[in-house]
């Protein structure tokens, strides 16, 4: 079992920026695929970054390519996502997700873990 928790979420102005953290349980959280999910008012959630086990590969959605950085620290058992320049379409609860694989999938199902999420508003 694998618990998640995610912070660093708030309100910013558009093209601010802020660092979401998500830190997990579990002894073998370097092995797990990690992805950060978001969810506007009225919208399916969406795929954002993902980042895999062991080696560390990255992969983004086109929407967040170039802003926000996935990274991920072992030794931690913590996930981040960096986001900057900041609009105001990123305005979303954002969680953070996690399976057990290495491999990064951009499927919502496919995730066995998930946090409970903390809001992102970037104000215009």
């Amino acid at each position: 079992q694998v618990q998640l928790v995610e912070s660093g979420g708030g309100l910013v102005q558009a093209g601010g920026s802020l660092r979401l953290s998500c830190a997990a349980s579990g002894r073998t959280f370097s092995s797990y695929a990690m992805g950060w999910f978001r969810q506007a008012p009225g919208k399916e959630r969406e795929f954002v970054a993902g980042i895999s086990g062991s080696v560390g590969s990255t992969y983004y959605a086109n929407s967040v390519k170039g802003r926000f950085t996935i990274s991920r620290d072992d030794a931690k058992n913590t996930v981040y996502l960096q986001m900057s320049s900041l609009k105001p379409e990123d305005t979303a609860v954002y969680f953070c997700a996690a399976r057990g694989d290495i491999v990064i999938v951009t499927t919502t199902s496919r995730y066995n873990y998930w946090g409970q999420g903390t809001q992102v508003t970037v104000s215009s």
